[in-house]
């Protein structure tokens, strides 16, 4: 048995037993094993430590390989994605240039935006200036744009559905879209064939279905409608029923009264398009059809007597004017008074 160990140790190169190489001294193989089950034990642990360090260069390429590079682009050769879900309004406000200013101070995007290669997806290798496809950091992006600088980047290769789910993921994880945004995201990506259904969507996504239900009706709504608002930003999810039923119910109504406040110089406020767009002809009890009334305590206005977005009747007052303990006798009138 041992002769035949011995035998297969002196197949292995550099093995067997009594061989010297050029180099070697002839006591070269004065602490070596002399026997043949030294002489295996010795090649295995080589081979053990060999195998350890391969096991150790594989998991580290695996990790590269998982993570994507970074690099520094220039902000003009990446173009927007078919989901770009930012409107305009979301680069100019003051939260915008607050985040350009410190972009700026520090000399670039600290935190890395995302992008794919176009030409990679296009089946070639992509050259050193090939340009890119955003997948996230839309504010980032268009601050170094602004600014003009190299815009720092992960460079991955991702499929449509993945650029939409982590463009999605990372938009809740950071700066919320608002719901109006959000809806015209996931109109995209249906209208797209992106997902089946709509169910389907909100499963993969993690999102509430009522969510994305509310956020699509709003990005359904004709064009006149939203342009009717100072911005679609201020668009509310409460709205989104509201507004579809007016359109439902008198589109050229609504739609006419939407023109009407577009041509406005100065917009009014959210709550006032909104009920002027959901005002009920023939004129009854609606926000948009209640004026306010004054009320005042000797000569002085100190409140009003208004409607909110629903045409439920509601007083305001000055800070002061109703002392706690006069509360109650005021809901006492106001009782008398419906009852009368």
């Amino acid at each position: 048995m041992v002769r035949k160990v011995f035998e297969k140790a002196g197949m292995i190169p550099g093995l067997q037993p009594g061989a010297r190489t050029q180099a070697d001294p002839a006591n070269a193989d004065a602490g070596k094993p002399r026997t043949a089950p030294g002489t295996m034990m010795g090649f295995l642990t080589v081979q053990s430590s060999a195998i350890q360090e391969a096991e150790l260069l594989k998991g580290r390429v695996a990790e590269l390989e998982g993570s994507a590079p970074l690099r520094r682009i220039d902000p003009a050769t990446i173009k927007l994605s078919k989901w770009a879900n930012r409107h305009e309004a979301s680069f100019a406000t003051a939260e915008f240039e607050q985040l350009k200013s410190e972009i700026g101070a520090a000399g670039g995007n600290v935190q890395p935006i995302k992008v794919r290669p176009l030409a990679v997806l296009n089946g070639s290798t992509p050259a050193a200036e090939a340009h890119f496809e955003l997948i996230f950091g839309h504010r980032r992006h268009r601050a170094c744009l602004e600014l003009g600088i190299p815009v720092l980047a992960a460079v991955e290769q991702v499929s449509d559905v993945g650029l939409f789910e982590q463009m999605e993921r990372e938009n809740r994880g950071r700066k919320n879209l608002s719901p109006w945004e959000q809806g015209t995201m996931y109109r995209k990506a249906l209208d797209e064939g992106l997902y089946p259904s709509l169910r389907r969507l909100a499963d993969s996504l993690g999102v509430d279905v009522a969510l994305v239900s509310k956020s699509l009706t709003l990005a359904r709504l004709p064009d006149a409608l939203i342009a009717a608002f100072s911005s679609p930003l201020e668009i509310q999810f409460r709205w989104a029923s509201p507004l579809a039923e007016a359109v439902q119910k008198d589109p050229e109504g609504v739609v006419s009264r939407a023109r009407e406040l577009a041509k406005e110089t100065v917009r009014p406020a959210a709550a006032k398009v909104f009920a002027s767009l959901t005002a009920v002809p023939g004129g009854e009890l609606n926000a948009s059809t209640l004026s306010e009334l004054k009320i005042s305590k000797a000569g002085k206005k100190v409140g009003v007597l208004a409607s909110d977005a629903k045409g439920r009747a509601v007083i305001h007052l000055e800070v002061g004017v109703l002392p706690e303990d006069r509360r109650k006798a005021l809901a006492g009138l106001i009782e008398e008074f419906l009852n009368s």
